[in-house]
């Protein structure tokens, strides 16, 4: 198993939602919801919002009351470039980009840098009912 998924399911990470919306037709959404259902630690990152689902929504990942532990990002590619730019100045190196969320340059810009990630899978796939805690 990967480091991020060891992490998402071993530990209790807080996780950093790029993209969450209150759309429910947007994957922003249902990720966000379903990561929050299984009892996971997730903050909404959404410059647009003030809130999702009822909880503060923050304009940056670097606004967010912790350091998170993954990033996962759910916007297009030329945003997820400027989020993996924002990451890596805030020295955060786990990141996972949703099915969608990356193109070539996304992909080119994670190999050159420092980061651990995953791309191409769906972290509702990975992410197991966390248990009470």
């Amino acid at each position: 198993m990967d480091p991020i998924t060891t992490l998402l399911n071993e530990g209790n990470p807080a996780i950093a939602v790029v993209g969450a919306t209150d759309n429910t037709t947007k994957y922003g959404s249902i990720i966000y919801r379903d990561l929050k259902a299984k009892g996971y630690r997730v903050y909404p990152v959404n410059p647009g919002r003030d809130e999702v689902d009822g909880d503060t929504a923050y304009p940056d990942i670097g606004d967010l009351p912790v350091t998170p532990d993954i990033v996962n990002i759910v916007v297009p590619p030329h945003e997820t470039l400027r989020v993996l730019q924002r990451a890596a100045e805030l020295g955060i190196e786990n990141v996972w980009v949703q099915p969608g969320a990356e193109d070539e340059a996304v992909l080119d810009y994670l190999e050159a840098g420092s980061f651990a990630y995953l791309a191409r899978a769906c972290i509702m796939v990975q992410a197991r009912v966390k248990a009470a805690q």
